[in-house]
This record gives C-alpha cells, sequence and structure tokens, in this order.
C-alpha cells in the first residue's frame, strides 16, 4: 500500500473513532479504551516476532489493539479480561504456527471469535492451513474440542496471509497485515455508520 493511501485510511479511520469514543462516555465521566484488534497468537511461536511488533505498530497509528501482556494488569482476572475484550473487538487476528493447536487459550480465544462471528484474518506463520491439527488432549472437555475443531475448520478456509520466515523478514508481514487491518477497520466504521444512518430514517 503506498504511504499516501495508509495515510489517508488512517486520518479517516480516526476521525470515526474519534466519534466513536465520544459516544462510549460513561456516567462517571471516564472515556472507555475499546479494543479495535484482538492479537490471538502462542506466546512462544510468535510474540517477539510477530504479535508484540504489530501491537506497537499499530499502537503507533492510535488504535487499541489487545495483546496479552501488553494489555493486562496485575490482579486482571486471565479469562474474564480475554473474553471481554474479544466481545468488544471490530477484528480478530490469528497468528498460527506450528504449536499454535496445542494451546488451549490459542484455541480458546479462537472459537470465542468465530462464535461472535468477528471478522478473522489468519496468518500461517511456517504452516499451512491443511497441516493445523486439533489434538486430543485429555484435559480438554469434550464440548472444548468440538468449538476447537469447528474453529480451525473454519480458520483452514478463511483468506489470510501467509509466511515462510526462513525466505522473508517478519517486518514485511507485520507492515502487510497492518495494512489489511486498517483498511477492515474502515470497512467496518463504515457499515456502523451506515446503520446508524438508517436507523434514524423516518418511516413512511
Amino acid at each position: 500500500m503506498h504511504r499516501s493511501l495508509s495515510m489517508n485510511i488512517r486520518s479517516r479511520f480516526l476521525s470515526h473513532q474519534m466519534i466513536s469514543e465520544v459516544n462510549q462516555v460513561v456516567r462517571n465521566g471516564v472515556i472507555l479504551d475499546p479494543c479495535d484488534v484482538f492479537i490471538n497468537h502462542r506466546s512462544l511461536d510468535t510474540k517477539t516476532t510477530v504479535a508484540a511488533p504489530l501491537y506497537d505498530h499499530l499502537r503507533r497509528h492510535g488504535f487499541h489493539p489487545f495483546l496479552d501482556n501488553k494489555t493486562m494488569k496485575p490482579g486482571d482476572k486471565l479469562f474474564d479480561k480475554i473474553n471481554r475484550a474479544i466481545l468488544e473487538c471490530k477484528i480478530g487476528l490469528a497468528v498460527m504456527s506450528p504449536r499454535y493447536c496445542d494451546s488451549y487459550f490459542c484455541l480458546h480465544e479462537l472459537a470465542l471469535l468465530m462464535e461472535c462471528k468477528k471478522k478473522v484474518i489468519p496468518i500461517f506463520v511456517d504452516i499451512k492451513p491443511s497441516q493445523l491439527r486439533v489434538i486430543n488432549n485429555k484435559k480438554w472437555t469434550l464440548e472444548d474440542q468440538r468449538r476447537f475443531k469447528l474453529a480451525i475448520e473454519e480458520a483452514k478456509y478463511t483468506v489470510g496471509l501467509t509466511f515462510n520466515s526462513l525466505q522473508g523478514n517478519f517486518s514485511g508481514i507485520v507492515t502487510s497485515a497492518s495494512d489489511i487491518i486498517i483498511e477492515s477497520l474502515i470497512e467496518f466504521e463504515d457499515e456502523e455508520a451506515q446503520m446508524h444512518q438508517y436507523s434514524y430514517l423516518p418511516i413512511s
């Protein structure tokens, strides 16, 4: 994406976001800090190479991504904070790596994103979609395994980005993912604005 187009997209989104934030003033006068993008990833695989740089990149441009170690504070209840962020987010970014499916948290977050009908953008890092498999972990309930398998199957057939760490630079995938996320957020905000406009049209 050209720099001028990227800047235009960001400025358009920020104008929408400022209006949205003003409308979220609660009774005590505190403005909420909404989560725009939920970054779903396996920490040991992709936190330092993809998730954290992407979080920092989006923050520098005025967005509010959610990344566990960057967003959560001591005393936060793990599932409450994560589940709330997913429910409030506009877009989910799923960074899938070779051991992604070993993680209960990764699969739970992905399943909840899918169940909430969020737009999910997958990034397949060093793995092909067809290679994703949910393991039979005896610690997980049958219901969890059912949810996880459905979510992975849906992710497999969702158009995303692919990246081979042996053949490319991680900064490239971070930039590409950021541009796609920003465009998607603009589309989301435009759709919301249209729905809001139609809701105030007089009934003939």
